[in-house]
């Protein structure tokens, strides 16, 4: 009697890159039970099939290993991505035009929600209701900007929302004021979710269906693996959900979001989620805000900022956040820490170095907008992983008048998003697209890690020395991110024995040129040796 096992699905006539040093290239991959069972050419894994495993000819096409986000929102989508997509406004007028149309014939007190607006489409104006009161008619409104960390919010949200005055926040968000009067700006995700309280939520069918919503075009775009970086109790339920309902086509990576003053009851109970999982999904990851983001004046910076703002950590008493990193790391919990500016950067290697890490397990920074010369090499030699989004580069660096570049001061501008640098001084470098602050494509990300412009039209690059090789970009979408999430032995190639999660393009994305990367088709995306994504043309 056989007893031989053969494959319940093989891809064959491939140009494989495998990301495995052994074997860099090859033909066929066979999978069993959401296994690479084998991989090589294609007589050989033509004979590890029978008449019941699918045989899909990749006509020469690419696969490469399954690629993975490493900073996202996908799962807070609804919290965030709600009402008028604002990315395309440009000017005032076209903002205002853009909120008549999300008018509707609601009540006075219908809610107009806004996301996704630049802080160059205010044409130099302040964050305040009196830009937006009239376009609204006197509705209460929030319109989130592109980096989520700062909102407009209208006399009448403001109003509903019973904010007359400052607000204390433990992680040091604002209400803005003048005079002891808001004037309607909202700085930092505490403010934000202070005003929103007072509009409608979203129902868990609303919620759900905007999830896999994100979720699905994620699989379109051949990405596998997501790291959320949304983080609480409600979004490992959704995670939980979405599976049970046979809705989640990709693995997620959730963090908990620890803030500034939580109590210890809260942190106990954020404690006892560690080991929250499901077979796509897990927990584990603790996230920490250490500031916001430079453009609101929020973000950390070491000699402050250009135009003498005060900068101050999110934290108020950054000791408070060196202890709680401690607790978490102690209980087996990889830290994960937002820190834009070099003196947020500085503020995490800090505490990492002090609390140690469990085996196997690697804390991050993410994003490192400005990082000190001297900060630099403690990447590599203190086992941080470095987590970035070239992504972000268009709203920063790509024009000297946007406010990032003006509020850091044109000396440090030319010194953001070192990415080569940190790959150079033996960092891991993880890439992800900080979605929806930027697409959460994965070829367009790609193309801005190795070009540092945008893909497909003409213009410089800012810092040629930071551009990425083509496969250094593709490692941080692969093998970077498995190491990152301590999953190496299972994740990040192809090879016999590691998850069977795949992303096929019609070309070699390393190969590719970068400014044709963005169209590049994915024909193929495969988690768990499942197909959730196939396209024949």
């Amino acid at each position: 009697m056989n007893h031989r096992e053969y494959a319940d699905m093989a891809v064959i006539g491939c140009r494989i890159r495998t990301m495995d040093p052994r074997t860099p290239f090859a033909a066929a991959v066979a999978v069993r039970d959401g296994v690479v069972m084998a991989v090589g050419d294609d007589a050989a894994i033509r004979d590890c099939c029978d008449a019941k495993t699918e045989v899909i000819d990749g006509r020469g096409r690419s696969l490469v290993p399954g690629l993975r986000d490493s900073h996202q929102h996908g799962l807070s989508a609804i919290d965030v991505v709600r009402g008028a997509d604002l990315r395309d406004v440009r000017s005032l007028e076209e903002l205002r035009s853009a909120l008549r149309e999300h008018l509707d014939s609601g009540g006075a007190d219908e809610w107009v929600l806004g996301w996704g607006l630049t802080y160059e489409a205010l044409e130099g104006r302040p964050l305040a209701s009196v830009v937006i009161d009239e376009a609204v008619q006197g509705r209460p409104s929030v319109l989130r900007m592109i980096d989520v960390h700062g909102a407009i919010a209208s006399s009448r949200a403001l109003e509903l929302a019973q904010v007359y005055g400052p607000v204390e926040f433990p992680d040091g968000a604002e209400v803005v004021c003048t005079d002891g009067v808001p004037t309607g700006e909202l700085r930092d995700l505490s403010a934000i979710d202070h005003v929103m309280a007072a509009a409608p939520e979203p129902s868990t069918e609303e919620a759900r269906a905007a999830a896999q919503g994100v979720l699905r075009r994620c699989t379109e775009q051949g990405l596998t693996c997501l790291h959320m970086m949304d983080g609480d109790a409600e979004s490992l339920e959704r995670a939980r959900v979405l599976e049970e309902s046979g809705t989640l086509d990709v693995r997620l990576v959730v963090p908990l979001w620890v803030a500034p003053g939580a109590s210890q009851e809260e942190l106990q109970r954020l404690l006892g989620l560690r080991d929250a999982s499901g077979h796509l999904w897990r927990c584990g990851v603790a996230k920490f805000f250490l500031d916001g983001v430079v453009e609101n004046g929020s973000g950390w910076l070491l000699n402050g900022y250009a135009d003498g703002r005060v900068s101050v950590p999110n934290w108020p008493d950054v000791r408070e956040y060196h202890e709680v990193v401690r607790e978490f790391s102690a209980a087996g919990f990889q830290c994960v820490t937002h820190a834009i500016g070099d003196a947020a950067v500085r503020g995490a290697l800090d505490a990492y170095r002090a609390a140690g890490a469990a085996p196997g397990v690697r804390h991050r920074v993410e994003h490192i907008e400005l990082v000190a010369e001297e900060d630099l090499p403690r990447f590599a030699s203190e086992g941080v992983i470095a987590s970035m989004q070239p992504l972000h580069l268009q709203f920063s660096m790509e024009d000297p008048r946007h406010e990032w570049a003006q509020a850091v001061g044109p000396g440090r501008a030319g010194r953001g998003y070192r990415c080569g640098d940190l790959l150079r001084s033996g960092a891991t470098l993880v890439l992800g697209s900080d979605w929806p602050v930027a697409t959460e494509d994965p070829r367009v990300g790609m193309a801005w890690a190795r070009l540092r412009r945008r893909p497909g039209l003409p213009g410089s690059s800012s810092g040629l020395d930071q551009c990425l090789t083509g496969l250094d970009a593709l490692r941080g979408y692969t093998t970077a991110g498995a190491y990152a999430a301590g999953e190496s032995d299972v994740a990040g190639l192809i090879r016999a024995g590691m998850r069977a999660d795949f992303s096929g393009f019609a070309e070699d994305p390393v190969d590719c040129d970068a400014d044709d990367l963005v169209d590049l088709p994915v024909w193929l995306t495969v988690v768990d040796g499942r197909i959730v994504h196939r396209r024949e043309d």
